[in-house]
Formats: structure tokens, sequence, C-alpha cells
């Protein structure tokens, strides 16, 4: 039995979604499912309830690991609103996103930039340009091989316009049902999510900096209230959220020193898409600043076989912000190909959408990574890693052209 210095009783948790419209009930069905997977396979007591109620979507969660039981309280903090307004653009409209965020990573560096820390990540987001012209490609042929049958009959003029328009209709008809189909080909949801940092070069919409407020004002509320710990959860790009959260809240005096332990844990995180970008001040002053504070714990947990995220890169480091007093974030890997059986990673190693996810998943063969017994269990994410060293093969490397802080 592990032994405990202060156990958590009761703990409240913010999950901080990326880039997705979906409703949060998704993350509840995951967290279910998974949970009573991983204390299948760790022999652990997990259950959770739907919440009625309440200012927040969210469950509540028991547990009995090690011996000791917790109550955890999960909130989701959520902006799939956000995302599904910027979403809701036509075929056009995507067409010149993607012309417009090509231009932005291309023109500012910033693209060759982060191929220098991770291709992965790099190859994701060129996959939905590439996606995109394909369609677009096809499209085009189609019309052209319509309009090549359509003067085969004859070459009277009115043909020939009949056979242009019937083309025209048959291209844009072929765009149209690669956009409904988007949910296999993931295209236009790729290219969204990209265009949407892009669109401000790196800085937050005004819509965001309301919602990142609202989000800080409920970490403070939770902050005040009788839990032993408030961890707040980033996955993907939620993770960069996260940290403008915490920074706004300690910068405010909003953590007192008897308070609950404050913790943050960011996973999968896609920190480096927006912070080499030119107008992400606010982002680079966030990460230097949370990085050198001794207010919270900060744990950066990726695995190179996510490829969808700048594995164990350091965030604050790489974006060029790190400075002299830096004690934050612990950047170790959940190891796939170790935490995972041969059997399991081979059946997953393809599901790349998949895997960004398995953070929050069950795995077969655990090691010191466990999603459940970090959200649910007796033990701080200060004590859980105290004597955890960082990955050895974590980059570092200060790569990003744009370090400027102040706007």
């Amino acid at each position: 039995m592990t032994v405990l210095s202060s156990p958590v009783t009761r703990r409240q948790v913010f999950y901080i979604p990326g880039y997705d419209p979906i409703h949060p009930r998704r993350y509840r069905e995951l967290y279910r499912k998974e949970s009573a997977a991983q204390a299948a396979i760790s022999d652990y007591g997990i259950t959770l309830s739907a919440r009625q109620g309440g200012k927040r979507y969210g469950w509540d969660v028991k547990s009995l690991i090690d011996g000791a039981h917790v109550d955890a309280s999960v909130d989701v903090l959520v902006w799939s609103d956000i995302v599904r307004d910027s979403m809701d653009t036509s075929v056009p409209a995507t067409y010149a996103q993607l012309v417009r965020t090509a231009w932005v990573y291309i023109g500012t560096g910033a693209l060759w930039r982060l191929m220098r820390l991770r291709k992965g990540p790099v190859i994701a987001a060129l996959y939905p340009v590439g996606m995109l012209l394909a369609q677009l490609l096809l499209a085009i042929v189609a019309a052209l091989v319509l309009f090549k049958l359509g003067t085969l009959a004859g070459d009277h003029w009115l043909l020939r316009v009949c056979s242009g328009v019937l083309s025209a209709l048959a291209g844009w008809e072929t765009l149209k049902w690669f956009k409904a189909k988007d949910g296999k080909f993931f295209a236009y949801y790729l290219m969204h999510d990209y265009a949407y940092g892009a669109a401000t070069r790196g800085a937050n919409t005004a819509a965001l900096e309301m919602r990142i407020a609202q989000f800080e004002n409920a970490v403070a509320e939770a902050i005040l209230s009788e839990v032993d710990e408030v961890l707040v959860v980033g996955h993907s790009s939620g993770a960069h959220l996260g940290v403008s959260v915490l920074a706004d809240l300690i910068r405010a005096g909003r953590v007192p020193e008897d308070g609950p332990a404050l913790a943050f844990l960011t996973l999968g995180q896609v920190v480096p898409m927006v912070s080499f970008l030119p107008d992400a001040q606010r982002l680079r002053s966030d990460l230097a600043y949370l990085s050198a504070s001794d207010a919270l714990t900060w744990v950066d947990v990726t695995a190179p076989g996510d490829g969808c995220a700048f594995a164990l890169c350091d965030p604050v480091a790489v974006s060029g912000v790190a400075p002299a007093d830096k004690r934050w974030p612990l950047v170790f890997s959940a190891a796939f190909t170790k935490s995972l059986s041969a059997a399991r990673w081979q059946a997953l190693r393809w599901r790349f959408f998949r895997l960004h996810f398995q953070y929050m998943c069950a795995f077969d063969q655990p090691r010191d990574y466990d999603y459940f017994q970090i959200t649910a269990g007796p033990l701080t994410l200060a004590e859980r890693y105290r004597n955890r060293p960082p990955s050895k093969s974590r980059i570092e490397l200060p790569v990003n052209k744009f370090t400027s802080t102040l706007p």
C-alpha cells in the first residue's frame, strides 16, 4: 500500500477539451467506460454517477484506491459552442481558410521551425491541406470528364453551355459530398482547427478571452471550497487554454497559500502550433509566468506514439520563453509502446485520432501514468510525481522565432 503524506479525500477536477464541437457527454462516457476497464486491470474500485443540475456539465466519481476512499467531481469547461461557430463555414470559405492558414504558417516561417520539433503533428497539420486539394482535384476532373462527354454529343453552342453548367454542378456536388462525409475524412474538421489559431496569428479572439475569464472564475470558486486538490486538465488545444486560465488566476492573487493543492495536467499538448505564431504574445507571456510559479504543480504528459501531439517537447522551452527560474512543467512520456501490450498497440497504432485520446483511456500494462488514479486517487499530483524525473529524451531546444511576450 502507498504511504500517503496528506491523502486526498475530495478533489475538484476541471477538464478543458481540445478543439471539439461535440457535446461534452462524450467525455463522460469515455471516462465511465475507460475507468471501469482500468479499475479491472489495476484492481481498484471506481464508480461514476451522472450529475443532476449544477452550473456546468460534469459527473461525480467515487473510488477506493490503496485502501482510501476518494470523492471527485469532474466539470467540463465547455467551449464547443465557440468551436462550432468557427466551423460554420461554406466550402469556398474553407478553401479560403486553407490559403490563409498556409500563408500564415509558411510566410512567418513557423512551419519550418515546427518541423524541427516533431514531424508527426506537422504532417497532421498538412493532412487537411493535401486532402482538401485532392478533393478539389477530383471535383475538377469529374467536371471536365462530364463536360467532355457532353461535347461528344455535338458542337452546338447551346449544348456546350448546358454541358458547362452540368459539369460545374457535378464538380460542386462532388465537393459538397466530401464535406458531408467529413466524419470519415476529417479534412474540414482539421482545417478549421488549424485555421482557428492562424486567423488571428496566435492571438485569442474576444469570445475566447471571455470564456477564459469564465473558466478562471470557476477554478477560483473551487479553490475556496472544501476540497483537498483542484486539478485542471487540458487536452490537446485545451492545454494552452489552461495555461492562460491558471496564469490569470495566479496573477490576480486568487490562489490562497492555505487553500487546496492546485495542479495542472496537460495531455497531448499542441502548444507550439499557437505559441510559434507572431501575435501569440499573450500565450507566450502566460507560459513564461506559469513555468516559474510556486503556486501550482504542472505535469505535461505526451507520447511519441501520438502523432498529433508535440511529444516530449517542453512547451515553455521550445517556445523560447523559459525564464531563469523556470520550474515547470515536468515533462514525461506515457510510453504507449510499453504501457500497452503488443496486441493492444498493434490494434491502435494506425488509429491516429484514437491515440490522441489514449491519455484518458485504460492501459493494459500500466506504468506510472494512470489518468483515473490522478483524477480520482488519494495522491495529489505533486505527491504522485514528487520524485519522478523528466524524460531524458525531452526536447527543450528554443527554436521559436517569435519570443516577444508584449503586444
